[in-house]
């Protein structure tokens, strides 16, 4: 809120796997559901993987950036959840 920011998570989880999860981990933003896929191809994140041995379509742990007129600003990719947090801060805080 000091930085006028609204955080949003996107997956393809449906909404009752999003209302645990929120509760387990103590989230303090909106996770939306997206499971017929429309914002994951839209944003380019589904990508071929390995899991297991076995070729799937994964999705790209990405951060996306917008600023207050809606325009895409930043756009980091592959992330890590231990890292991202902390580099996304820094370029929030400079816009």
């Amino acid at each position: 809120e000091a930085l006028n920011t609204v955080i949003l998570g996107i997956s393809r989880d449906g909404v009752k796997t999003h209302c645990g999860f929120i509760e387990q981990e103590n989230l303090n933003f909106i996770l939306l559901s997206d499971k017929e896929k429309v914002y994951h191809e839209a944003f380019q994140v589904l990508k071929p993987k390995k899991m297991y041995g076995k070729d799937v379509i994964g999705v790209i742990r990405s951060t996306f950036i917008f600023n207050e007129m809606g325009d895409l600003v930043h756009e980091l990719r592959a992330v890590k959840a231990e890292q991202d947090p902390y580099e996304v801060l820094a370029l929030i805080e400079k816009m």
